[in-house]
């Protein structure tokens, strides 16, 4: 294994009170030099900057606003990567802090800067510790939480594994905390076969996650020819135990076909904010044509959105995929099932797509 991302939860990193897990992290960081020295590129995605500034302020429950979360996160990003730098450098694995948005991830130009950043660190020998710009990001403009930001730093550097290390052993046929016969899976070669399963999004107090987000994390690595792993953190050697291939939590086989990263988060992460419905004739182009959707082949709009949100597309109850819309709800009630021409005349600024080609992926 020459190059995995390694993404810890808020439950591994912070205790119920937001109080560091000095023991656990000291045994993580042990693992990780271990295969630094034997040669491996290390990437860890961490979560739980809310829950150390929540518990260096005395916050016992986790807010809710925005302004309250970022605060938190202030207050805590630089007390949390402290501890991993110390820890590493006490094991001689020289460490940098990097910060990342969803802009990173969607600008071509920004994705670029930060691939490349990346991957002269890696070429430096050096194990960057990565976490979401939570200060900065808003709804709009974030991962939703640090399972779906490790996925895409996964795609980002060719990661060969991701490795999302939770308090649990792994994916369970049930929660087994409320359910004492849940059945440990551990192998999912298709993701849709645990749709019949109770994959909660119940999640600690001071997270944000949940086993859910972990399983669509993984989705969307494999997605990308990426093997994943869901596995306990809490358990000692569970990092070199997973890249030695033992059988240890729920894997996730690479799967066959791949989407760009873009699209992975657009189809995985991103929350859609409305619904288009189309004409069978827009249906058919999206499936099979692989078509922008103009104005003309909407029947309707709903919901409220603005332009740049994400919107589902369906086809009367069948769904078709999900892009970024051009328009708002209200702009597009003026213009739908009108043809280019028409739609210049009444707003000569607009887009000719509705949703382009190149910003929707189907379901």
């Amino acid at each position: 294994m020459s190059r995995l991302v390694v993404k810890l939860g808020s439950s591994i990193v912070a205790d119920d009170r937001g109080e560091v897990r000095l023991a656990v992290l000291e045994r993580v960081c042990d693992q990780l030099a271990q295969l630094h020295r034997a040669g491996a590129e290390v990437v860890v995605v961490t979560s739980g900057a809310i829950a150390r500034g929540m518990g260096a302020m005395g916050i016992e429950i986790r807010p809710r606003g925005v302004d309250e979360l970022q605060a938190a996160s202030a207050v805590g990003q630089g007390k949390l990567y402290q501890v991993y730098d110390e820890l590493l450098h006490a094991r001689e694995v020289p460490t940098a802090q990097v910060l990342l948005t969803f802009f990173d991830m969607s600008a071509r130009t920004h994705y670029l800067n930060a691939r490349h950043t990346l991957s002269r660190l890696l070429q430096w020998r050096v194990v960057p510790i990565i976490n979401e710009n939570d200060t900065t990001a808003t709804d709009e403009i974030s991962f939703g939480n640090n399972d779906f930001l490790a996925a895409q730093v996964a795609i980002l550097v060719g990661a060969e594994l991701l490795l999302l290390l939770t308090d649990a052993a792994g994916v369970f046929t049930a929660d087994p905390r409320l359910a004492p016969d849940a059945a440990l899976i551990d192998r999912v070669a298709d993701p849709q076969a645990l749709e019949g399963y109770q994959i909660g999004h119940n999640t600690s107090p001071l997270g944000s996650g949940g086993m859910r987000s972990k399983v669509l994390a993984a989705e969307m690595a494999t997605a990308a020819g990426i093997p994943a792993l869901i596995a306990s953190g809490l358990e000692p050697e569970t990092i070199v135990r997973a890249v030695a291939g033992e059988a240890v939590g729920t894997r996730f086989p690479a799967r066959e076909g791949r989407y760009s990263s873009f699209k992975l988060w657009l189809k995985y992460a991103k929350p859609a904010r409305g619904r288009l419905v189309v004409d069978a004739g827009a249906a058919r182009a999206l499936r099979e044509g692989g078509t922008s959707l103009l104005p003309v082949g909407i029947v309707d709009v709903v919901g409220t959105f603005d332009a740049g949100d994400a919107v589902d597309v369906a086809h009367d109850s069948e769904p078709i995929g999900k892009g970024i819309c051009n328009y708002s709800s209200a702009e597009l009630h003026r213009v739908l099932g009108l043809k280019s021409a028409a739609v210049r005349e009444l707003m000569p600024r607009a887009s000719d797509e509705a949703v382009h080609r190149d910003y929707f992926v189907l379901a």
